[in-house]
């Protein structure tokens, strides 16, 4: 029998998902835009909000899914899973109370002491702005550095770290102009960010290999956060500057966190900084990771309808299987983003000029007489190969589907930028 997948979300990550669920099912999809390569591969597409979860379970009724997968975190948080579940289609996403470990940052902290997970930074709770001001001010007198956090969702582009990004009183002023109530004040944590994706299901996991995501704007690591502006994979597990001990170290933690949550489902993201003493957790997330899923997907040789189909029926989770390349992510944005985003240009892209590159739509809108930008990321480039550099080459050739008004990191990947991470890790070790 053919499952019948419903997919939720309109963005890159939800159609590198499409991509590899659409030829071994009946693909439908529903979000809050069009996007035309998920539109593309899917047998039906509706335009319902992600937090929409009355509108997503009746369209899931409609199309009679079997299985569902839940790409954005708003949805979660919303409640969806928890709906199309009890509506009787079996999502691939954890409920709400689950979610809450990306939803709830002061949650993810407190359940991380209180569980005893490794990786665990010292930090503060606020129920009060004025009061986490009045703290980062006073450990700013201090001399400690710490990273600012909002607890609910900001799309990547909350966090304020002192000593890097801003002063202590920036940071103290940024949060009293603030319309959050809610911090988490934390130790800031030095070295460089990785990411392990695992899917969980019936208090099992099954990790992917690493990956490494660029949050600010422009070359170099200069500018604000983004939501991501692209990243990278090796050939193997891990990435150039991290040893097999450091990614063993990095799954050991998310086991921990599936031993404490036994009944998590979906994919668990683990955000890490290795620094000096290995790995530390800078966050969960309860979804595959955007950039992430473009570069873990696309290597993926195990259907991943086969995780979803053993997730549901209660078995063993397949062994995965990765095609043992090399991956390269480059998002093209709009002008201005991420601080004055040009919203509503009508835009072309030119899919053939990509060539051997993926090419993957995010957050744009297809309409009668063409594609339009958002506020958001408008479409990333994966390049694949026998190494990063071979990856990047790739990746950077098919930029030319850009076209004008975007802007690109140009340098993620590249053999320069590696080379900083390695130095810079060894440098944090005393190699």
């Amino acid at each position: 029998m053919t499952e019948t997948v419903l997919l939720v979300g309109g963005g890159g990550r939800e159609h590198a998902i499409a991509r590899a669920l659409a030829d071994d099912c009946n693909l439908f999809a529903c979000a809050s835009n069009r996007n035309p390569g998920i539109a593309a591969l899917a047998d039906g597409f509706e335009t319902a909000g992600e937090r929409d979860a009355d509108g997503i379970v009746s369209y899931a009724g409609q199309v009679g899914a079997d299985l569902a997968v839940v790409g954005p975190e708003s949805a979660l948080e919303a409640g969806v899973a928890d709906a199309l579940d009890d509506a009787g289609v079996y999502t691939f996403g954890p409920r709400a109370a689950e979610a809450r470990l990306e939803t709830d940052k002061a949650f993810q902290r407190r359940f991380m002491r209180g569980e005893s997970i490794p990786g665990c930074p010292g930090f503060e709770t606020f129920e009060d702005a004025g009061a986490a001001a009045a703290y980062v001010e006073e450990v700013g007198e201090a001399g400690d550095d710490v990273a600012v956090k909002p607890i609910g969702l900001t799309g990547g582009k909350g966090v304020r770290v002192t000593g890097d990004q801003v002063t202590h009183g920036e940071a103290a002023e940024y949060v009293r102009g603030s319309d959050h109530d809610q911090w988490v004040v934390e130790e800031r944590l030095i070295g460089e960010e990785f990411t392990v994706q695992a899917f969980v299901a019936n208090g099992e996991l099954r990790v992917t290999p690493a990956v490494q995501d660029h949050k600010r704007a422009y070359e170099g690591d200069e500018g604000p956060n983004t939501g991501g502006m692209g990243s990278y994979s090796d050939t193997g597990r891990t990435l150039p500057f991290m040893t097999e001990s450091d990614y063993g170290d990095a799954v050991a933690v998310l086991e921990a966190v599936v031993d404490a949550l036994p009944d998590y489902k979906g994919v668990l993201y683990g955000q890490f900084m290795l620094g000096a003493d290995g790995p530390k957790v800078v966050e969960f997330n309860a979804r595959f990771g955007d950039p992430e899923a473009t570069n873990t997907l696309p290597a993926l040789e195990t259907p991943f309808l086969d995780v979803l189909t053993a997730a549901r029926d209660g078995d063993p989770l397949p062994e995965l299987s990765f095609s043992g390349e090399a991956t390269v992510c480059k998002y093209a944005v709009p002008a201005g983003y991420p601080t004055d985003p040009e919203a509503g240009a009508r835009i072309e892209v030119d899919e053939e000029a990509a060539g051997e590159a993926l090419l993957f739509y995010a957050s744009v809108d297809e309409r009668d007489d063409g594609l339009y930008t958002t506020t958001s990321r408008s479409f990333a480039v994966v390049g694949r190969g026998d190494s990063i550099a071979a990856a990047e080459e790739e990746a950077e050739s098919a930029l030319a589907a850009a076209g004008e008004g975007f802007h690109v990191r140009h340098d993620i990947g590249t053999a320069d930028l590696v080379r900083r991470r390695i130095d810079h890790t060894e440098e944090l070790r005393g190699e």
